[in-house]
């Protein structure tokens, strides 16, 4: 990868790349906010039509999942094989395809294998879109953790988009048989058309000199990527930050999941319900400030143990009450904070690493989150299958959250 003194000179001023982050946002957005969350909003139709269980409905997030962590384990070989740019569209690209296939199937076999494809495909986009973030940092060094910030607070993005795209859908087509498939579809035309947006963003990145494309042989960057890390290293190095990741994956999957169903058996109208929504995507938005400072400042698990605090404490708030003025606070801090664990675990990365080491780095904090999230919905869907219902299974989540805390707080800083 190129350093910032070989870049072209003079640099762009700051505000370039926020731009760019702004940009490049977009990924995330296509990668979590529509393909994963936008599911949340269209779990209450899907199961009252197609007459699921919780713990089918967590299932489908689950094979999402599982697809992710598949899409986490064969990035750093794609990485080194096709660049972070050509795996970002390509994981676009194939991420909104399967997300239209939704809307053709009413069985849960072929559901469940969709939902499975499109968090293989999130999973490129994510990764690599994490990479080409904390490379853009490397311009702008005195800015990293806010561009960081920006590029995981796309995730907002999409879920503002899908709490006001969403429930209009539903509602026009709630005369038509299986009319959350028209949904899909809506969203899935979203994708296609961000995805063509980011081909131009790979262009400006070239131009700005960061590597986008597969090293070429021989290169510096090319000869960095030998030195990729091995789980045993990763584990000495990050153990404790990793397990408090799995946690973080098993907790706020829970939330994110099954929020808005449990808002429904509230009795919430669907007004209340996209508000609260849209909130928490602004609070996404908005994490990318808030935290900065943070990510900046931490070199070892402090910033991931705090955030991890906070969203257990917005995870327990629907367990304990319907009051709506606590639930709109529930899902705005929840929206704040949870994009910004993510963040964390890149910006440790980042501190700690040299920059050939990176996207195994950020690989690995991947693929734990996967695990974690593999678990997380089918374990509270089956626990709101049973006594205590939702509310009993987001308690146990907002546990794993508080566990996941403790554990960061004995991350500590390498030394370099």
């Amino acid at each position: 990868m190129a350093e910032p003194s070989a870049l072209r000179s003079p640099l762009p001023p700051w505000w370039h790349g926020v731009l760019l982050a702004l940009w490049l946002s977009l990924a995330a957005a296509v990668a979590l906010g529509i393909t994963r969350f936008a599911y949340g909003l269209l779990l209450p139709p899907m199961r009252a039509d197609l007459g699921w269980t919780y713990a089918l409905a967590g299932a489908m997030n689950t094979f999402n999942a599982i697809g992710y962590l598949i899409g986490a384990l064969s990035a750093p070989w794609l990485l080194r094989r096709y660049g972070a740019g050509p795996l970002l569209l390509a994981g676009a690209l194939l991420a909104s395809v399967f997300m239209a296939s939704s809307g053709f199937f009413s069985a849960s076999a072929p559901l469940l294998a969709q939902r499975l494809a499109a968090g293989v495909f999130s999973a490129w986009v994510f990764v690599a879109g994490g990479l080409l973030a904390a490379r853009l940092g490397t311009v702008w060094p005195t800015h990293s953790g806010w561009l960081l910030g920006l590029y995981y607070g796309g995730v907002g993005w999409g879920i503002v988009l899908s709490a006001l795209a969403v429930p209009p859908t539903l509602a026009w087509a709630a005369s038509v048989a299986h009319g959350w498939a028209w949904a899909w579809w809506m969203l899935a035309l979203v994708c296609v058309l961000t995805t063509a947006s980011l081909w131009w963003l790979l262009r400006a990145l070239r131009g700005l000199g960061l590597e986008v494309d597969a090293a070429a042989p021989g290169s510096a960057a090319g000869a960095g990527h030998s030195h990729a890390l091995g789980w045993g290293t990763m584990v000495q190095h990050f153990g404790w930050a990793l397990a408090a990741y799995t946690l973080f994956g098993l907790g706020y999957i829970g939330y994110m999941t099954f929020v808005i169903a449990l808002l429904h058996e509230q009795g919430h109208a669907t007004q209340a319900i996209t508000l609260f929504y849209t909130l928490l995507g602004l609070g996404v938005v908005a994490s990318a400030r808030l935290w900065a400072g943070w990510l900046d400042r931490f070199r070892g698990g402090q910033a991931l143990a705090r955030l991890n605090a906070l969203l257990g404490l917005a995870t327990l708030v629907p367990a304990l009450t319907a009051a709506w003025p606590a639930l709109l606070a529930s899902g705005l801090l929840f929206g704040a904070v949870f994009l910004s664990v993510v963040a964390s675990t890149t910006a440790l990365v980042r501190h700690n690493l040299p920059a050939a080491q990176w996207a195994s780095g950020i690989s690995a904090f991947t693929i734990v989150f996967a695990a974690g999230q593999i678990v997380g919905p089918t374990a509270v869907g089956w626990i709101a299958d049973g006594p205590g219902g939702l509310e009993r299974g987001l308690f146990y989540s907002a546990l794993a959250l508080w566990l996941g805390s403790a554990l960061a707080w004995r991350q500590r800083a390498l030394v370099r």
